[in-house]
């Protein structure tokens, strides 16, 4: 079943199933899908023959099934998973001092009221998070300053008009899926934040404390697939600023054909604008609804030029260039074998270290670490 492009399998790290990978230097980590397994630390200074570090563990009920690294610390999520996870445990995010990866060390758990933190960004000193909080409907934006990481200080949130209910805001969507702060990034003085079934925001972050929204766009239901991740594109492409956004083939509003990637442009920031998409070749062949788990899932938050590796769940890592953003095509692929057991491949994400080498994790079982050959 397996297929590729070019790219090449340089080694494979057996694992527990992982919903994030990250590099830092020579070091990956990777956050689990399931408990007990929570983070993984792995040595890939010689990446055909990765090497476990350390591991921790998380009770029943619990996941941290997103991992980032910045500056020594690491901050995993802990969000419930399903419905017997310990109170006791609780939701947040754990802290990690991982200045020496083999031997991590708890620095402290910021905790958050409900079922806790999904995925976030962070850059050594913020993290901007997805939490649920007391009072709120649904997960809202927070930025935490962590610039001591023992004493972390909330310094701003910010939510959809209506998501306050301990506040007395009328909520108006009784019969559409209650909102959902998945997944903000920062770019600039800008957080770009994808919110499920109500779409996308960029906020104005340059006061942290009073977060802004300068823009909405939002695609359902026309499309019946929730917004899962904006990455906003550094450099200009052919003289326009863009933001590649991923839908997740998830939580369908109905059975649809799988989701895809949009490319919007954002040269004006007030109105978004999708100018482009891109599917995996031959993946949608005539519209009819397919089963979950065959579209888009996740681009690489890191990537180099203009080629986005992406997670595109049973298709696996999709290698897309953005180069003409008007015209999206994809330069290479890697379709790994399925885990034991299972019918197909479910790559969750996907990131690139700075020798340009892509890890490639399947949301069942183990990591694949991938060289472009051609296409980078």
């Amino acid at each position: 079943m397996s297929s590729q492009s070019n790219t090449t399998l340089v080694s494979h790290f057996d694992c527990p199933g992982g919903g994030q990978v990250w590099v830092e230097g020579t070091t990956l980590y990777i956050g689990h899908m399931r408990w007990p397994n929570g983070t993984t630390i792995v040595d890939v200074a010689d990446p055909r023959h990765p090497r476990q570090l350390a591991t921790i563990d998380l009770p029943q009920g619990w996941h941290s099934h997103k991992v980032r690294v910045a500056n020594g610390i690491m901050i995993v999520n802990h969000e419930q998973l399903g419905e017997s996870g310990s109170a006791e445990f609780g939701g947040g995010i754990g802290i990690y001092d991982v200045s020496c990866p083999s031997t991590p060390k708890l620095i402290t758990k910021w905790r958050t009221a409900g079922r806790g933190v999904h995925r976030y960004d962070f850059d050594g000193r913020y993290a901007y998070l997805s939490p649920t909080v007391e009072g709120y409907v649904g997960n809202i934006m927070m930025i935490l300053d962590l610039a001591d990481p023992a004493r972390p200080v909330e310094v701003g949130r910010w939510w959809i008009p209506g998501q306050w209910k301990a506040g007395g805001e009328p909520y108006p969507w009784h019969d559409w899926p209650a909102p959902r702060c998945h997944h903000p990034l920062r770019m600039g003085n800008r957080l770009y934040v994808s919110y499920w079934h109500h779409g996308l925001f960029i906020l104005d972050i340059s006061d942290m404390s009073r977060p802004k929204a300068v823009a909405h766009a939002n695609t359902s239901p026309a499309f019946a697939h929730p917004t899962h991740t904006c990455l906003p594109i550094a450099h200009p492409l052919k003289g326009r600023r863009i933001m590649v956004v991923a839908d997740e083939d998830v939580a369908k509003l109905r059975p649809s054909a799988p989701s895809f990637s949009w490319i919007y442009d954002i040269t004006l920031e007030q109105l978004p604008v999708p100018i482009a998409t891109f599917q995996v070749p031959g993946l949608d062949v005539d519209g009819s609804p397919q089963s979950p788990m065959s579209g888009c899932h996740q681009p690489a938050e890191r990537f180099r030029g203009t080629v986005i590796p992406f997670a595109w769940f049973a298709q696996g890592l999709r290698l897309v260039d953005i180069a003409d953003p008007f015209a999206p095509r994809e330069v290479g692929h890697f379709l790994p074998d399925p885990a034991d057991g299972e019918d197909r491949p479910s790559s969750n994400d996907v990131t690139v270290d700075d020798r340009g080498l892509i890890y490639l994790v399947d949301r069942v079982r183990g990591v694949d670490i991938i060289e472009a050959t051609g296409a980078q």
